[in-house]
């Protein structure tokens, strides 16, 4: 009897290896944890991280972003292992993408590249489309060249979604009249969505801002008893939310945002500005930190200057220290009231200790949240407070 031949029809898994450069302002600690981010993004997107090579050096190499000998070690470990790509922890220029593509021989993604493509893959709504076009579009415009002369390497796979593959043929004067077409389509949508808000102006708006994979999406189906995607991955959500929320019969309307990041691509943040518009417009920010992380103070850092870029750092904040279940020390888990005396509640204050998930201290986020609302309200519409 003729033995059936068996063949793997599913999709294999892409394999990569990730490359740093430690600059003089930065600790080995700090870049390893550069790139756990950076692998975990690598998963975010389907991938799998097999290993990361770092170097120290005053700035990355203008050719090659590391130096020739690290470029060698790469290759070598790549051929032996046969692995799928590289991924470089900053974004690449022009000619340092076309250098590293030709010694290294195999499909490289810049960190801004990787950002795009798991934006590419989960933006849902037409706005969030067309802002992640937008943005690679613009990525997409210096690069012609590598893209024109690397044509017969794009088979798809991590890095290669959205409007790269039916765009790379195109010439420069084709991008340029898409980036003007998608630019008028997005000032459309904000002129609708701008309607919209205006049809609710008479409620005080509370957004959820944060860094990415914080639970913003948990709190956010806690308070307005919802069923928003929540997943342990970067970027669960794209799209904003809007939904209308109503503690001891005050009502307010919470918005989820996209999670903030390190090194996030200019062009994105040009391109979702429509997106965080929501976050300027708010008159109350929930600024969410994932407590148990090691780096969340960095994290607080992270979002606080981007917020100070969009000029919205000087709203009312509650500071909501998200995960305590999940925080760790040697001497034990903490509970709230060592939460509520330490530097973390001196230092930020207001300051909330929840586990969004465990449905910790939640009372009293309600109870918090709703002094803030009902302050707002009350100054806001001194004769209507009837609704409390």
């Amino acid at each position: 009897m003729a033995r059936t031949k068996l063949y793997e029809t599913g999709l294999k898994q892409e394999t990569a290896v990730l490359v740093g450069v430690i600059t003089p302002n930065e600790t080995e600690e700090q870049e390893r944890e550069y790139l756990d981010e950076l692998s975990f993004l690598v998963e975010t997107a389907g991938g799998k991280t097999i290993r990361y090579f770092t170097q120290k050096a005053l700035r990355p190499d203008v050719r090659t972003y590391v130096g020739k000998g690290k470029l060698e070690e790469v290759k070598a470990f790549m051929k032996a292992e046969e692995i799928d790509m590289a991924v470089f922890d900053d974004e690449l220029s022009p000619s340092q993408l076309r250098n590293i593509e030709r010694d290294l021989d195999c499909k490289v993604l810049d960190r801004s590249s990787l950002i795009l493509d798991i934006f590419a893959g989960r933006a849902q709504s037409a706005q969030a489309k067309t802002q992640v076009e937008l943005a690679q579009c613009q990525y997409m415009l210096p690069r012609l060249k590598r893209m024109w002369t690397h044509l017969e390497r794009q088979k798809g796979g991590i890095g290669m979604r959205g409007p790269g593959e039916s765009q790379i043929e195109t010439d420069r004067r084709i991008i340029l009249n898409k980036i003007d077409l998608l630019k008028e389509r997005l000032e459309l949508i904000d002129r609708q969505n701008e309607t919209q808000r205006k049809n609710r102006v008479e409620l005080i708006r509370v957004a959820l801002v944060g860094y990415t994979n914080v639970g913003k999406s948990t709190i956010m189906n806690l308070l307005s008893k919802s069923d928003i995607l929540a997943e342990n991955k970067l970027f669960a959500t794209l799209d904003t939310t809007v939904r209308k929320v109503v503690i001891d019969n005050l009502p307010f309307l919470l918005s989820d945002t996209v999670g903030f990041i390190r090194k996030l691509p200019h062009n994105l943040i040009e391109s979702f500005k429509s997106t965080l518009s929501e976050v300027k417009e708010a008159d109350i920010l929930l600024h969410v930190v994932d407590v148990s992380h090691p780096n969340f103070e960095d994290h607080m850092h992270v979002v606080n200057e981007t917020l100070k870029e969009m000029d919205a750092l000087d709203k009312p904040m509650i500071v909501v220290f998200n995960k305590v279940d999940a925080y760790k020390l040697e001497e034990g888990k903490m509970s709230i009231e060592d939460f509520r005396n330490s530097w973390m509640s001196k230092d930020n204050s207001p300051a909330i200790f929840i586990s969004a998930l465990k449905k910790e201290n939640v009372e009293e986020f309600r109870a918090l949240l709703y002094e803030k609302v009902k302050e707002l309200h009350t100054a806001r519409f001194p004769f209507g407070n009837l609704l409390y």
